[in-house]
């Protein structure tokens, strides 16, 4: 329906953009391709675990992801050889042809989430995993925590969204200890709004994202 729609009236966000951004491997090479840091990822079929195996040799940490999906679910950390033998039966059981993983990121189990409407910086602020998990998704038992961006991380979630084609966009960026610098983790095509307990607490940044989406479709209207 949403591509359809697109095909004949102005949709925001574009629906080719969006498509983009929900498969992670497209995304991924669209951000490579424009030269912005994003996490190693590797792609092969599930007939073919030994070149699985053989990636974890090298990377030693990865992480296992669904081609689609969103808030961490269905991921797993494949920090051990015990992990990986567990993962194979259970994908060998579904209907997943192709086992996509990243290179795990060392970092301190925070993020930055950077708001970005019709190219302009709206917001930032950050998840922190729970004790219990190394996800950093709200939906996995992560928590909203204030944090602010300098200008480097700004422009890195600018240029994320511009590489996938969003006009709205909520980018995830890891610091990556390791080869110390920022990596984009995801865009988001349907970034959240603050909840009213976040605004409690300093995330003040609804209604300046409200008037930017506006502006933005009353001038993609009249095109």
């Amino acid at each position: 329906m949403y591509q359809t729609l697109d095909r004949y009236i102005p949709t925001v966000n574009n629906h080719a953009a969006f498509a983009l951004a929900e498969d992670k491997l497209r995304s991924n090479l669209a951000l490579s391709q424009a030269g912005v840091n994003t996490s190693d990822y590797f792609i092969c079929h599930r007939e073919r675990p030994e070149e699985m195996v053989a990636k974890f040799e090298e990377w030693g940490k990865m992480v296992f992801k669904p081609l689609e999906g969103w808030g961490g679910s269905g991921m797993a950390l494949l920090d051990n050889r015990a992990t990986l033998d567990t993962l194979m039966p259970f994908l060998n059981q579904t209907d997943i042809r192709h086992i996509y993983v990243e290179r795990f990121i060392e970092n301190d189990f925070t993020d930055f989430r950077v708001d970005i409407v019709d190219g302009e910086f709206i917001a930032c602020y950050g998840r922190k995993a729970s004790d219990r998990d190394w996800r950093t998704n709200v939906t996995s038992g992560g928590t909203v925590i204030l944090r602010e961006a300098d200008d480097v991380i700004i422009d890195l979630a600018k240029r994320a969204t511009k590489a996938i084609g969003l006009e709205i966009a909520g980018v995830d960026i890891l610091y990556d200890r390791e080869r110390e610098e920022y990596v984009v983790l995801e865009v988001n095509g349907i970034p959240a709004f603050a909840t009213p307990e976040q605004e409690a607490f300093g995330l003040d940044f609804n209604d300046m994202k409200i008037e930017k989406i506006v502006e933005l479709i009353d001038r993609t209207t009249k095109k």
